[in-house]
């Protein structure tokens, strides 16, 4: 099945034709030498639907009630790359001086954070792992409770996150052996869930960061890390001025380590946290 159509030769026009239709839907920008991953990661819809070529399948996309068609193809084609704890100095950040300073400032209402492109799940229970042991080592800190937001796009992705079910090679891949023990509880296949008190606080939903956020509300921090720079120059500051109207005066923006603002200056003010950097509201 796969040899088959790694077999077949996309042409230019049709690459172009498809690189459109992905850019436009989800904002995803395919580099011109990329057809390979095409070929790879589509190969599975290719064969289930029986099309000859790239070129009927962009067709079928076109055609009136292709949304779960779309949906598939979408979800082929997003990369869900991800870690426990990615990079660290983020998560020391909010540990070390968002969470303490929200702990000061905010103590009439819910903390929020928003996840976005969650991926597997990984990012968003980090972080209410950080949050969890902040508030054992701070008793009493957010009383009214708080609410980690993750989204992502992919489907399949957004159904593993919910589960909070991982196999031990994905768990191996950035939580340490303490954090496993203490969070987790092993299954009678080998594999771990999350505990259900680290779960609670995450409430996982579908965004396509193209469309609308308002009806999310406001957040105190955002972490919208690795994926923007899979967007044009524009999309990307058009996500980030929207992501600027859903958080709170004074909020976080939280980027990838290889990711930065592309001006901006009147939404956000860079803040050196000595390792890392973070963004804040004005």
């Amino acid at each position: 099945m796969t040899d088959g159509l790694k077999q077949f030769r996309i042409t230019p026009e049709e690459f172009r034709v498809f690189s459109e239709f992905l850019e436009r839907s989800c904002g995803i920008v395919l580099a011109e030498h990329k057809q390979y991953l095409v070929q790879s990661r589509l190969s599975k819809i290719m064969s289930e639907n029986t099309f000859s070529d790239l070129k009927a399948l962009v067709s079928a996309l076109q055609r009136p009630g292709a949304n779960q068609l779309k949906e598939k193809v979408i979800d082929a084609m997003t990369t869900n790359e991800t870690l426990w704890f990615r990079d660290i100095h983020p998560y020391d950040i909010l540990k070390n001086r968002l969470l303490p300073e929200l702990h000061t400032e905010q103590k009439k209402k819910k903390i929020r954070i928003w996840s976005a492109a969650c991926s597997t799940g990984q990012e968003p229970y980090s972080l209410s792992m950080v949050i969890d042991e902040f508030k054992k080592a701070n008793l009493g800190a957010f009383g009214l409770g708080e609410e980690i937001i993750a989204t992502d796009i992919s489907t399949s992705a957004l159904q593993q996150a919910r589960s909070g079910r991982y196999e031990m090679l994905a768990l191996g891949r950035g939580l340490d052996k303490d954090r496993l023990m203490k969070h987790f509880a092993e299954n009678a296949d080998g594999s771990w869930t999350i505990s259900p008190a680290l779960k609670s606080r995450v409430r996982f939903q579908s965004i396509n960061l193209l469309g609308q956020y308002s009806a999310m509300g406001q957040f105190d921090i955002i972490f919208c890390r690795n994926v923007l720079i899979y967007f044009s120059a524009d999309v990307k500051t058009e996500i980030l001025r929207k992501m600027r109207r859903q958080l709170n005066m004074g909020g976080y923006l939280i980027l990838g380590a290889s990711e930065s603002l592309p001006g901006l200056s009147d939404c956000y003010k860079m803040i050196h946290c000595r390792p890392g950097i973070i963004y804040q509201a004005i």
